[in-house]
């Protein structure tokens, strides 16, 4: 029989954190916290949360039917809260009404985390790399650790809601978290750090992701900053060493710095690229694979490595750990077969743009190099000098056929053919699917190099399915 889950609050116990009055069962456990009401089960608590296209209070009598016991909803939604529970008529059942339930969930999260003595925090956020530097840093520490006592969030869930609902995972057998914390408007990167208050950050770096939010890099910086606004001189850094805004980030914040890259450190004694299947790095006297290919992955192995020094952790298990880590779905993910096909349309920006280029560049290939760029999304006002920008970088790169995908990479297509003139043979844009495939079909051939890059609303990797479906490569065995 499977043990039950363990209870994280009562109903009276969560209104109590959260400072909000309860209707119905103070005694009802909480087991899981969920804001879908779809995976609502048994003794979960369902908090409902406005969004672009649901309101959760329209969902409360469905989480209630699937088991939900609590519901935690906004005071401004009273009644229709109670219409639900009239209409569900579930025994025992409790109503939570706060005037933010978005607060109350992060207030939940807070208290849970604070409740797990002796968890060494680890916080990873920068414009770029978070989800992979998370993922090395957690493959360089588990050797050194029992099984299943590093936790990490899954996925990127790393926002206010994602980096909330992570806390929840935590129970007593973890001793270390690695979690990721991004941001995309102000203020958030402050609460995530008084949801998570981190013991360790590392800081990937300081792009332009998100810069139609924000409005500049120095704004990103300012933001990303906030993720130290817990500190109180007990506290570690680390911040990449050629980052411009590493002194920024370190002025005026109590706690130490620690540098990490190419450049910083005794024990980073070099690196060989294996081309798209890696690195062989040398560090602390030992020679290791590290199977991410990339500068930007380099550097993301190299903050790993660097927090492992800091903590002391045997190099031998950590340089063990970092080899095994894989690549993670879109993200510098290698299709071999036909042609090589690289797959890394999880996410973009002019930074991530331009590395993905420069690593295809750098690599042998038996074939030609033919490069898919799509659209870069949440640029605001910075969007047209930006594509115009990656034209610029397109045209003048090693790549022979070049393809343009999406409405706002029209302008670096434009861009790239009149620096590519004639182009008629080597630059097209579409913003169609269908007309994608057929244009690189048509020029695809056994031995060619394909680069997929864009921003995950391209949905880029429909394109990778359909060129495996026709059999040009095949699906990646070792991605995570």
């Amino acid at each position: 029989m499977t043990e039950p889950k363990r209870i994280l609050f009562s109903a009276g116990e969560a209104a109590g954190v959260i400072g909000a009055a309860c209707r119905g069962n103070l005694e009802a456990p909480i087991r899981a916290v969920v804001v879908d009401s779809r995976k609502a089960d048994s003794d979960s608590l369902f908090v409902a949360l406005p969004g672009e296209r649901a309101d959760g209070h329209d969902f409360m009598e469905d989480a209630l039917g699937r088991g939900a016991k609590v519901v935690l909803a906004a005071v401004a939604q009273k009644e229709k809260a109670l219409r639900a529970f009239a209409s569900s008529a579930v025994p025992d059942a409790c109503l939570i009404l706060a005037d933010s339930p978005l607060r109350g969930l992060q207030a939940l999260a807070r208290e849970h985390r604070r409740r797990l003595k002796g968890l060494v925090r680890i916080g990873v956020t920068g414009s770029s790399g978070k989800t992979t530097t998370k993922e090395c840093i957690a493959a360089a520490l588990r050797p050194s650790y029992p099984s299943g006592a590093v936790a990490m969030n899954k996925g990127n869930l790393n926002s206010d809601i994602g980096l909330s609902l992570s806390m929840f995972d935590l129970d007593e057998t973890h001793v270390l978290g690695v979690f990721e914390m991004g941001m995309n408007r102000r203020g958030e990167m402050k609460e995530l750090a008084a949801i998570y208050e981190p013991d360790i950050v590392v800081v990937t770096n300081i792009g332009s992701a998100h810069i139609g939010m924000i409005g500049s890099r120095e704004g990103i910086a300012a933001e990303k900053k906030m993720v130290f606004s817990r500190f109180d001189g007990g506290q570690t850094a680390f911040v990449w060493d050629e980052d411009p805004f590493k002194d920024f980030l370190a002025r005026g914040v109590p706690g130490r710095f620690v540098e990490f890259g190419t450049k910083s450190g005794k024990d980073f004694e070099g690196a060989e690229s294996l081309g798209l299947r890696g690195w062989a790095i040398r560090w602390k006297a030992r020679r290791f694979v590290f199977p991410l290919p990339g500068r930007h992955n380099l550097l993301n192995g190299l903050a790993a490595l660097a927090l492992a020094a800091e903590l002391h952790m045997d190099p031998s298990l950590t340089a063990k750990g970092l080899s095994s880590v894989r690549p993670l779905f879109g993200r510098s993910e290698l299709l071999t077969g036909r042609v090589e096909l690289l797959k890394d349309c999880y996410n973009a920006n002019p930074d991530s743009m331009a590395a993905a280029i420069d690593l295809c560049d750098s690599v042998q290939t038996k074939g030609r190099r033919l490069y898919v760029l799509g659209s870069m999304r949440e640029l605001g006002a910075e969007s047209l000098a930006s594509h115009k920008a990656l034209g610029r970088k397109a045209a003048e790169s090693k790549a022979d056929v070049l393809f343009f995908f999406g409405e706002e990479a029209e302008a670096s297509y434009e861009t790239a053919k009149q620096l590519r003139a004639p182009a008629e043979e080597s630059c097209f844009h579409t913003t169609a699917m269908d007309e994608l495939y057929r244009l690189v079909t048509t020029q695809l051939r056994d031995g060619d190099l394909l680069l997929l890059k864009a921003s995950r609303g391209l949905a880029l990797e429909l394109l990778a399915d359909r060129l495996v479906e026709a059999g040009f490569a095949q699906e990646s065995d070792n991605a995570s």
